[in-house]
C-alpha cells in the first residue's frame, strides 16, 4: 500500500479539468522518479460506465483487464506510466453493491449496516488496494464538493488523512478564479474552500483555473482568505496551445516542489525532457493535415477522446498538426451531402467504433469513397467491420451483406455475433473486454507498423468478422493480416493494391501517449501526409 496520497478535490462546478490537473501531477512526480498510482473516484450509482450513453457520459474508457471505466482513465493512461486496471476506477454502485453483498452474507455480524463507518470503510479499502504497488497515491474525487452524493467519499479522504497525518497525506483543490468585467473574481474560491473546510478537508495547494495567469496580488488576496500559504496558490491558467504543455506549466508554478516537500519525499532531479519535445515538436510544427472522421456520437466533443488525441499524438510525432473534422455518418446516409464535397481537403478518414445500427450504412459510403478514390483509411473495431461489409458488397458482389448487430435475420453475414463462433467463455458474455494478443502477418501493413509480428492491444466488441466468408474475401484482394489465432478470429485487414487501407477489431487509441505515439496511427498520419504531398514518407 502507498504510503502518501494526495487527494484532488474540485470546486464551484464541474469540467474544470480535475483529470488533467491529476494527471499533470502524475507526470510531474513519475519525472521525478517516484511510482504512483491513479484513481478516478466516480460518485455515480452505475457499478461502472459500459452502459452508460456516449451522449451523456463520453468515451468509456477500457482497461488492460477489461474494466469500463470513466476517460479520466484515459487522461491517466496518457499523460503517466501508471498501470490502470478494474481496481482504479471507484464508483458508489460498486460500494454499495459490495456492502451489501457482505451484509447478506452475514459478513457484519448483525450489526446495523451504516454510511460511516461501513461505506467509508469500503471506499478506504479499495483506495488503499489500487495503490498496493504505488508510491504515491493520486485520487481524483469525481464532481465537486458540495456534492450530496459526494460526501461519503470526500469522508473517507478525510479519514485516511487523518489515519496517515498530514505528513503523508494532502488535499489538491481545484477551483475556478472567472474573469468578470476584466477582472478576476475570487470569490467563488473563497466560498469553495469553505465547502471542503465544512467537511474537514483543508486544501493544502489550490489550483485556480483562470483564463490569464493570476498575479502576485491575487494570489495573495486567495491565500489570505483560504487560509492557504500563497505559494502554495497555483495559477492553472488556460493553456492556449496544448494540454500536453500542462505539466510544463506547473513545474514553472513549482507544484511539484511543493507536493514532494510537503510529503517529506527526497527532492530528485526532475526529467521532463520528453515533454519538453513534445512542445518543440508542436511549436515547430508549420504544416496541418485534415482527418476526416466519420461517427454516429459527433456532437458531444469527448465521445472519442481517445481518438482525437491518438490522432493528435501521431502528428506531433511528424511534427504535423492535425486538424480532426469530424462528420456526422446520418449525413451520408441519408444523402444529403455530396460526398466529393464533404471530403475535398481531407488526406485521411478514420471510422471509429460504435454499437446500433444508426448511421452504419453512411459509415460505408464513407469506406467506398475512400477505398475507391486511394484516400488514406483506417477503421477501429465498428470501422473495420463496415469495411469488410463494404468490400462483401462492392467487391464480391453480396449485395445483401451486412452485420447480425444490424439485421437480425441477416441472409449474409459477413459479420456475426461472437457465440456463433464458440466465445462463449469471453468476460462478459457475449462481450470480448480487455487486452488480447494479434499475430500479425510478417509482410502486411500492421506487422511493418508495430515493428512486429505480435502485438496486443485492449477490445471491446461484441461482432466478428464471420470465418466462412473469409476465404472469398482474402481471394477478392482483402488481405488478413491481424489475427487472434487461439480463437481464429480476424484482428485486421488490408485493402491490397491501396496506399492505405486498413482496419482493426483492437482499440489501439487506448495505448497511445503524446510521448509515445502509437504505430498504427503513426502509420496512418504518415500515408496522410504523403496523400497530401506534405511530406515524402513511404508505407506502402
Amino acid at each position: 500500500m502507498a504510503e502518501k496520497f494526495i487527494f484532488v478535490t474540485g470546486g464551484v462546478c464541474s469540467s474544470l479539468g480535475k483529470g488533467i490537473a491529476a494527471a499533470s501531477l502524475g507526470t510531474l512526480l513519475e519525472a521525478h522518479g517516484y511510482k504512483v498510482s491513479m484513481i478516478k473516484i466516480d460518485p455515480y450509482i452505475n457499478v461502472d460506465a459500459g452502459t452508460m450513453s456516449p451522449f451523456q457520459h463520453g468515451e468509456v474508457f477500457v482497461t488492460d483487464d477489461g474494466a469500463e471505466t470513466d476517460l479520466d482513465l484515459g487522461n491517466y493512461s496518457r499523460f503517466t506510466n501508471a498501470k490502470l486496471s478494474g481496481g482504479n476506477s471507484i464508483t458508489t454502485g460498486q460500494i454499495y453493491q459490495e456492502v451489501i453483498r457482505k451484509e447478506r452474507k452475514g459478513e457484519y455480524l448483525g450489526k446495523c449496516v451504516q454510511v460511516i463507518p461501513h461505506i467509508t470503510d469500503e471506499i478506504c479499502q479499495r483506495i488503499y488496494q489500487a495503490s498496493a504497488e504505488a508510491e504515491i497515491a493520486i485520487v481524483e474525487v469525481g464532481g465537486t464538493v458540495g456534492d450530496i452524493e459526494s460526501i461519503p467519499f470526500l469522508e473517507g479522504c478525510r479519514q485516511i488523512i487523518l489515519r496517515k497525518g498530514h505528513a503523508n497525506a494532502m488535499t489538491v483543490h481545484l477551483t475556478l478564479v472567472p474573469e468578470v468585467g476584466g477582472e478576476l473574481k475570487t470569490k467563488l474560491t473563497q466560498h469553495a474552500v469553505k465547502e471542503s473546510l465544512a467537511i474537514g478537508l483543508q486544501p493544502d495547494i489550490l489550483l485556480c483555473r483562470s483564463p490569464e495567469p493570476l498575479d502576485s496580488s491575487t494570489k495573495r488576496k486567495i491565500a489570505h482568505f483560504t487560509n492557504v500559504c500563497e505559494n502554495a496558490v497555483i495559477s492553472a491558467h488556460n493553456e492556449p496551445s496544448h494540454i500536453y504543455r500542462i505539466p510544463l506549466n506547473y513545474r514553472a508554478e513549482r507544484l511539484d516542489r511543493l507536493v514532494v516537500e510537503h510529503l517529506g519525499l527526497e527532492v530528485t532531479p526532475l526529467d521532463l525532457s520528453a515533454w519538453e519535445e513534445l512542445d518543440r515538436n508542436y511549436r515547430q510544427a508549420g504544416l496541418s493535415l485534415d482527418i476526416g472522421m466519420v461517427g454516429k456520437y459527433i456532437d458531444l466533443p469527448d465521445t472519442y477522446k481517445s481518438i482525437d488525441e491518438a490522432l493528435i499524438h501521431a502528428g506531433l510525432s511528424e511534427k504535423l498538426r492535425i486538424n480532426i473534422r469530424k462528420i456526422d455518418a446520418e449525413q451520408l446516409e441519408k444523402g444529403e451531402v455530396d460526398p466529393d464535397e464533404l471530403f475535398l481537403g481531407i488526406s485521411g478518414l478514420l471510422v471509429p467504433g460504435g454499437f446500433g445500427n444508426r448511421g452504419v450504412e453512411g459509415m460505408i459510403h464513407a469506406v467506398h469513397y475512400a477505398r475507391r478514390n486511394g484516400l488514406p483509411f483506417f477503421g477501429i473495431c465498428l470501422g473495420m467491420q463496415v469495411m469488410v461489409i463494404e468490400f462483401a458488397r462492392h467487391v464480391l458482389g453480396i449485395a445483401e451483406a451486412n452485420s447480425t448487430e444490424f439485421v437480425e435475420n441477416c441472409r449474409e453475414p459477413v459479420i456475426s455475433l461472437l457465440e456463433e463462433q464458440g466465445r462463449i467463455d469471453i468476460l462478459g458474455g457475449s462481450m470480448r473486454l480487455g487486452l488480447s494478443t494479434m499475430e500479425l502477418e510478417p509482410t502486411g501493413k500492421f506487422a511493418r507498423a508495430y515493428g512486429a509480428t505480435e502485438a496486443k492491444e485492449v477490445h471491446r466488441h461484441r461482432y466478428e468478422v464471420n470465418n466462412a466468408y473469409l476465404e472469398r474475401l482474402e481471394s477478392a484482394g482483402l488481405t488478413i493480416s491481424a489475427r487472434y489465432s487461439s480463437q481464429n478470429l480476424v484482428e485486421g485487414c488490408e485493402w491490397q493494391g491501396h496506399p492505405f487501407g486498413l482496419g482493426t477489431q483492437a482499440h489501439p487509441e487506448f495505448h497511445s501517449q503524446p510521448v509515445g505515439a502509437h504505430p498504427l496511427f503513426r502509420a496512418f498520419i504518415q500515408a496522410g501526409a504523403e496523400y497530401a504531398g506534405v511530406r515524402q514518407i513511404s508505407v506502402r
